[in-house]
């Protein structure tokens, strides 16, 4: 029954909005224009470095050997292998959609199983917390004190997907085969052995491995390019004949008995296609701050169908379903809500001794891009993010091999 509505419900969607694209020119152009220089102005520069430098990664071994060295953290608590981690560290850095991209490929060079793939993507396909802390904290609610809670809620709210969805598939007891590396000697020996194997069974040399990082980025990024632009002349459209205001009346009918302003209703309609325009709306809705962040909070873990429909493009093929992801989001989007009230209430005073202001300037020199800032930022906080996980996973090493002594 649910096949056959959708198998209705899109083509009568697609021809509706066509014609709506047709009713009116104008506004089309204007948005493809907006999604067109969103594209071509931060997400193209700020996004090609980072994928041509994962595809060099993969290709060089080296997300191998760090797959290793941090199987003592993502196995026990994630339930994923240890080259999860480089996703878990580029995905939190970098934001949407590398987590599912890195993912999508770890999963095709048989690094993950199908479940294991699934479950690695539930919480590392997130917003990079310049987005959070700039333009959210920043540039819409004009208060960079509110990047802290943004990027605690949203963090937090993430890892707990993760946790929670460690569950998933627990009755599929396959798992991927991993680096194929003796158990004896140390660990970062067991590391470098793991990295010089999966260096040798690629096998292609460097010009070409570069030269395939390149492609594979630039065809990515034009897809995402697509998608963006495509998404943009929809939520245009759509506002264009009603639609959206007409779901937001709906909606705010559902907010007032739980104690929600109906301002917000349309910021959630939006959000639901759009992380930035939903959490634009809210930030100007006029609704208590609290429940203004909270819902923020939401649309940016839930990412939007625009992020949704990169990610379907972006795993076909690997046999991942997309009801595991789905699922993260929606549970991602209520613990994100509820983290967000939580910090901002019963433990607003702890709060603000702990969570120092995260306001990262986008632009702290007139001279520098928008993207260059970004790729700096990003970069950054990528390997903070590395080396923190490195650290817990060395521990947790450590403190297994003295178990282990112990026990003997």
């Amino acid at each position: 029954m649910l096949s056959r509505l959708t198998a209705y419900s899109l083509p009568i969607a697609s021809v509706l909005i066509i014609m709506a694209t047709i009713r009116y020119p104008d506004l089309a152009f204007q948005a493809a224009l907006y999604g067109l220089n969103l594209w071509w102005n931060v997400v193209f520069p700020a996004l090609l470095p980072f994928f041509i430098g994962s595809e060099l990664l993969l290709g060089l071994g080296v997300v191998n050997g760090m797959g290793v060295i941090l199987e003592p953290l993502m196995r026990p608590v994630f339930n994923v292998p240890g080259v999860g981690s480089f996703v878990l560290a580029m995905g939190l850095a970098s934001g949407y959609p590398i987590g599912s991209i890195l993912t999508a490929k770890l999963r095709r060079q048989n690094l993950l199983s199908k479940t294991e793939g699934e479950r690695l993507m539930s919480f590392c396909n997130t917003a990079d917390p310049l987005f959070i802390s700039g333009a959210v904290a920043v540039g819409m609610f004009d208060n960079p004190s509110l990047g802290g809670v943004l990027l605690a809620a949203h963090y937090l709210s993430a890892i707990g997907t993760g946790l929670l969805l460690r569950f998933h598939g627990h009755r599929d007891s396959a798992t991927a085969p991993g680096p194929a590396t003796s158990k004896r000697g140390s660990l970062l020996v067991r590391a470098l052995t793991a990295m010089d194997d999966a260096r040798t069974r690629d096998g292609r040399p460097f010009g070409q491995l570069l030269g395939d990082a390149v492609h594979n980025s630039i065809n990515t990024l034009l897809l995402i390019g697509g998608l963006i632009i495509l998404f943009a002349v929809i939520i245009r459209v759509l506002t264009a004949v009603g639609i959206v205001s007409a779901t937001a009346g709906l909606l705010a009918a559902l907010l007032a008995p739980i104690g929600m302003s109906k301002a917000l209703a349309p910021s959630l309609v939006s959000g639901f296609f759009e992380i930035t325009i939903g959490a634009q709306q809210a930030a100007h809705s006029g609704a208590p701050l609290s429940q203004a962040l909270a819902v923020t909070s939401a649309v940016i873990a839930w990412s939007g169908l625009s992020v949704l429909a990169q990610v379907a493009s972006i795993v076909q093929g690997t046999g991942m379903s997309l009801r595991p992801y789905l699922l993260a989001r929606a549970v991602q989007a209520a613990l994100a809500a509820a983290v967000t009230l939580f910090l901002l209430g019963p433990a607003g005073p702890v709060a603000d001794h702990l969570l120092v202001p995260a306001y990262l300037e986008l632009n702290p020199v007139s001279s520098v891009p928008v993207w260059l800032d970004r790729i700096e930022g990003l970069g950054g906080l990528t390997l903070w993010f590395m080396g923190g996980l490195t650290a817990v996973s060395l521990v947790l090493h450590s403190l297994n091999k003295l178990r282990a002594a112990v026990r003997r």
